[in-house]
Order: structure tokens, then sequence, then C-alpha cells
């Protein structure tokens, strides 16, 4: 047994929250895990698969006794459940998240944290397009990043708990400053999305590309932004709420860029593409190296 925390408080239990069920059952990283969900399915299914000890109708009778809660909601609920639960947090307990977005968690949650208690904002940057109890597994975050966000004053016993806790369940983890993460998170995540949820779009609404078509002939590029729009509508409505201006930079950026392109395809400027696309190449060769994904012919596809 590795038991790291003795009560573990899960409110949310989706993809990001069962996974770390999973894995902390897996590794006997906690004593008890305690579950609840505003629905009442979803907490009847989380109950039916067994990956928590216990499921609570409410977020305050799950935090009850826990020296670690979670809080894995859609980040726009996040400062209500922190205002619910604070007067039934345990002294000495650690309050942490798994929002995509962190200026904004530490300002809705950070006001109603007791005295203390410590608050340590996260981010596991693991996922898949699938969401709801059913979709979580123990090795979600095996050799992913997990961004520990601490705020001013923090506890660096709690954070070193906390970040114990995250190596045991596989993952690599890193301190950064919230409003750099935001930024580091809308290059990476946030922009692609909404790029991809755009280019989706654009197909339904192309009157000349049957809807057949567009299932029937998806070329590999178009396949993933279909898996990457597949994404949790309510999850990355609050993740561009909430993380406006960083998101806002880098997709004016991106437009510049993307004018730049427009204007070499114009006028026939193949140097400048190749000198692009070759630039980029790069990027994607740096990503393989850092073991953050797979060089595997058709991204492991097994067909075309």
């Amino acid at each position: 047994m590795n038991q790291i925390y003795d009560r573990v408080a899960l409110i949310g239990l989706g993809l990001i929250a069962s996974s770390m069920a999973h894995a902390m059952r897996a590794q006997g990283l906690a004593g008890e895990i305690v579950g609840t969900a505003r629905s009442a399915d979803t907490r009847a299914v989380a109950a039916e698969i067994g990956f928590c000890d216990r499921i609570t109708e409410t977020a305050a009778e799950a935090v009850q006794g826990a020296d670690l809660v979670v809080l894995a909601t859609p980040i726009g609920v996040m400062g209500a459940i922190a205002a619910d639960i604070a007067p039934h947090l345990a002294a000495g307990a650690t309050l942490t998240d798994v929002g995509s977005v962190k200026r904004a968690v530490i300002e809705a949650v950070g006001p109603h944290v007791p005295e203390g208690v410590h608050f340590i904002p996260g981010h596991p940057l693991a996922g898949t397009e699938k969401s709801g109890p059913h979709s979580g597994f123990a090795s979600l975050f095996k050799n992913r990043w997990h961004l520990l966000v601490p705020v001013e004053g923090t506890d660096a016993k709690a954070l070193a708990r906390l970040r114990s806790l995250w190596e045991a369940m596989g993952a690599n983890v890193d301190v950064m400053e919230a409003d750099h993460h935001d930024l580091v998170l809308a290059v990476t995540s946030h922009a692609p999305h909404l790029i991809a949820y755009t280019m989706v779009g654009v197909a339904d609404d192309l009157g000349r590309v049957t809807d057949s078509e567009v299932v029937q002939f998806s070329a590999a590029g178009f396949r993933d932004f279909t898996r990457i729009a597949a994404s949790d509508p309510t999850m990355w409505r609050d993740v561009f709420l909430t993380n406006k201006d960083a998101t806002l930079e880098i997709l004016g950026r991106f437009t510049e860029e993307l004018f730049a392109l427009q204007r070499a395809i114009r006028t026939g400027d193949g140097d400048h593409l190749f000198d692009y696309f070759t630039r980029t190449r790069a990027i994607r060769r740096g990503i393989v190296e850092a073991g953050q994904d797979t060089d595997a012919d058709n991204f492991g596809r097994g067909g075309a």
C-alpha cells in the first residue's frame, strides 16, 4: 500500500474524476474514495461501476472528513460549489481542481477557501473526447503532464503531498504560474479546439459537400478535427468564456498567420509555403521525441 490520503472526495464523476479513482484504487493511494455528482443518473452509474467506495447526494456530504477534495466539474460552477462546501471542509485538507483554465478558477474558488485549508489548483493535460463516469481508466495520466498552480503562501508540505499523488498515478508534474498556464494552454489546447470546431462547422455549412460525403470521404486531418470537436460542449463553453483574453490573443496571431498563408497560395509563393511547413514539421518531431505522442504510421490507426 502506498496510501497518500486517507479520504479523497471527488466532486464531479466524469472522465478525469473516474480515471483518478481507478488510478488511486490500482495503486492503493487513498484509504477511501467518496464521490458525488449533480445528476442522479451520473451518481447511479458511478455506483454501479463501483470506482468509489461511497456515493453521496451532495458535495457537502462528500467532503466531510476528506483530506483531499477534487473539483472535477465544469469551471463555470466551481465557485458556487466552493461556497457550498466551504463550511464542511476539514482543517488541514487540500482543495484542488482539474480545470483547464487557472486564473478564473483561482478568482472564483479562492475567496471561499477557509483558513487552514490548502487550495492548490491543478490541471491534468490528459483526456479523450469521451465524457461521463463510464469513460475513465486507470492509465489516463501515464506519462502525461499535470500542472500544479499554487497560490501565494501555499504550504510546501501540502504541495509536495499532492504532487506525490499525481506522480503515483503516472503523471509528470510541473509547477506553473496561473496567467502563464492560461497562455500556454490557449496555444496548445484552447485555440486548436476552437479551430477544430470551426472546421467541422464549415463542413456542415458547405452546401456543395453533402453530409454523406463528409462522413464517407473524411481524410485523416478532418477525422482528427471531428474527434476534437466531439469533446464535452459544457466544458469547452466554460473554457472559452473564462480564458477569453489569452484565447483571443492566440486567435489574433493565428489569423495573421492564416492571412500570410492565403497570400502565399494566391500569389504562388511556393518557397514561403515550403519553409513554413518545414518549420512546423519540426514541432511535431519535438512532441514525439518528448514522448507525448507516437510516431506510428497514420497515428496508429492501422488503416487508411
